[in-house]
């Protein structure tokens, strides 16, 4: 079992930055790829990032492509979510999770692991 807790979050200006951080535990029970994902009011869990621990680019929803970085420190089996230029629409509960595969990282369905979230709140 893989145990992901979230940290980051808060109140920014939009054109403001946040780092977000994941940590996991457990990878040695088959952690292949993390991701982030983002849920607001009202809205289905949508996908933001993805990134292998091992080799391979990441993968970005179009909507924050440019604004936002996903990297991983495989020595403290962390992963981060940096994100620049915020927008008022990028206010969501950000969630990371953790694949045992690369197949279906864009949807919610290929993840078996999640954290309990982090509240991101960006004001216009």
């Amino acid at each position: 079992q893989v145990q992901l807790v979230e940290s980051g979050g808060g109140l920014v200006q939009a054109g403001g930055s946040l780092r977000l951080s994941c940590a996991a535990s457990g990878r040695a029970f088959g952690s292949y790829a993390m991701g982030w994902f983002r849920q607001a009011p009202g809205n289905e869990r949508e996908f933001v990032a993805a990134i292998r621990w091992s080799f391979g680019n990441p993968y970005y929803a179009d909507s924050v492509k440019g604004r936002f970085t996903i990297s991983r420190d495989n020595a403290k089996s962390t992963v981060y979510l940096q994100m620049n230029s915020l927008k008022p629409e990028d206010t969501a509960v950000y969630y990371c999770a953790s694949a045992n595969t690369w197949r279906e990282v864009t949807t919610a369905r290929g993840f078996d692991y999640w954290g309990q979230g982090t509240q991101v709140t960006v004001s216009s």
